[in-house]
């Protein structure tokens, strides 16, 4: 790997390969990298690192490369870039593979222990939050982080002089086509987070068994002094637990776990909360998102970070300092009309859940209308009854079109008309508008004021509804 100078991304615009390009780039190796001539959330963080980004695919874009990086997206292995590199000779490695080699080391010519966070959700969220503890401590980590921006860190890949590199670990296929290997399994990190464990990506999964069995190969990866900080208060996660011979910590805010949350409460735009380590407080702490299920992703950041050597006081110091992620329960701005508009990523029924929940909490007396946009045909066929009861805490419920992934094919048996229908068995106040352009224009037209919050929700690209608002500083 010593001799590899010149690194180039295929999908360098996805939010798990900008952070990979970003690290690559700051340990000093030239890189390029190619994507759709699209806007997507992480061009700025891209052009601040300086990376050059080709339009489209090209067989020119293989000049002098000694590595290929490519996306399971684009065509992934069929794609003509990767087709030519093999045929070159070029060494081709996957995104997931790249953050499992990145994990190692040897690429950049030393060793580091990886912390890797796992799980159905709050990965980004959780994995910003230690990166965010060990950066106000002088830790200098290295973190690959699957979003745009990250206040606390100034970009979502970074790398450090630090010992600990902190990489999400996606359970999704190494390839959709060729290698369904997923991704969480190339890395072999020191210390796993495992914050839940819930059906997903039914694209790739036949079953609830088949994704426990991923998550615990996970975890017996992990070396004999590693560590799991597993999320005791999930019920398949205390199955995994039942099974993984390893040493491991829990938390959650059950009582039953070693770290628990004895209780908590919202000030504003910040979280407070009281852990106790078994029958001893170990005081308050705080953090710049809200949301009972953020309180338990920092307590599960606490742990990971105890697990490194930091103290609790220090820990406490770097909770205090993370404000939240690019599409994660992010503010955008305020409608000239008044209404506050938010954006968040939640594209799973139980995140939808939650994160509706915690904006309840949070604005009690607000009108809360939450623009939701599903994200692929299986998981929206797949997940039909649960996504159908997830707007209880909305007022307004509005569906878009389904934006569907570029890894699979038009489902016809499935539709947000169709969902849209089955929502208003539980929420009665629910609209099916089928483009983004006629949200726009149902929210110009109901001119929302102040007594309302809006929320473009989804994995997909809703949060651009905001560049067609009339938002105001």
């Amino acid at each position: 790997m010593n001799k590899t100078k010149n690194i180039h991304f295929l999908g360098v615009k996805g939010v798990g390969m900008a952070p990979l390009a970003i690290i690559a780039k700051e340990a000093g190796f030239k890189v390029t990298g190619c994507d759709i001539d699209e806007e997507f959330i992480t061009d700025p963080a891209l052009r601040n690192a300086g990376i050059e980004v080709f339009k489209n695919f090209s067989l020119e874009h293989l000049k002098d490369v000694d590595l290929l990086i490519t996306t399971g997206a684009h065509g992934g292995f069929d794609n003509p870039e990767v087709k030519e590199a093999k045929k070159l000779g070029i060494k081709v490695w996957t995104q997931g593979q790249a953050a499992g080699e990145f994990m190692k080391g040897d690429i950049f010519g030393r060793d580091m222990e990886g912390i890797s966070i796992a799980g159905s959700h709050g990965k980004t969220t959780t994995a910003a939050m230690i990166s965010t503890i060990l950066k106000v401590n002088n830790q200098d980590p290295s973190f690959l982080i699957g979003t745009g921006e990250i206040s606390s860190l100034g970009s979502p890949g970074h790398y450090g002089k630090g010992r600990y590199f902190v990489v999400e670990a996606d359970e999704y296929a190494t390839e959709p086509k060729y290698d369904k290997t997923p991704k969480l399994l190339w890395q072999k990190p020191q210390i796993a987070v495992i914050t839940n464990i819930e059906f997903d990506h039914p694209d790739l999964y036949a079953s609830e068994e088949e994704i426990e069995k991923v998550f615990l190969n996970f975890a017996n990866n992990l070396p004999e002094k590693g560590v799991i900080v597993a999320n005791g208060d999930d019920n398949k996660v205390r199955k995994l637990l039942a099974t993984y011979k390893g040493k491991r910590t829990t938390y959650g805010l059950s009582e039953n776990n070693d770290f628990y949350i004895q209780r908590y409460a919202i000030s504003g735009d910040k979280m407070f909360f009281w852990v106790k380590n078994k029958d001893t407080l170990i005081g308050e702490f705080s953090i710049g998102v809200v949301g009972e299920h953020n309180a338990v992703n920092a307590l599960g950041a606490l742990v990971a970070a105890l697990e490194t050597g930091i103290s609790i006081e220090q820990a406490r110091r770097g909770l205090s300092a993370f404000t939240g992620s690019k599409r994660r329960f992010e503010y955008i701005g305020k409608l000239a009309s008044g209404a506050l508009l938010y954006d968040d990523y939640a594209h799973h029924p139980t995140e939808i859940r939650q994160t509706l929940s915690a904006f309840r909490k949070t604005f009690p007396k607000q009108r809360i209308i939450c623009i939701f946009q599903p994200h692929t045909y299986s998981r929206t066929k797949s997940l039909f009854e649960q996504f159908s009861s997830s707007f209880k805490d909305a007022d307004v419920a509005i569906l878009t079109n389904i934006y569907p992934s570029l890894r699979e094919a038009k489902d016809d048996t499935v539709s947000s008309g169709l969902l849209a229908t089955s929502v208003a068995k539980f929420n009665k106040n629910v609209l099916y508008l089928p483009e983004l352009s006629d949200v726009v224009e149902y929210i110009d037209k109901n001119s929302f004021g102040k007594d309302a919050i809006i929320i473009s929700m989804g994995a997909g690209n809703v949060y651009k509804i905001s560049e067609k608002l009339n938002l105001i500083k």
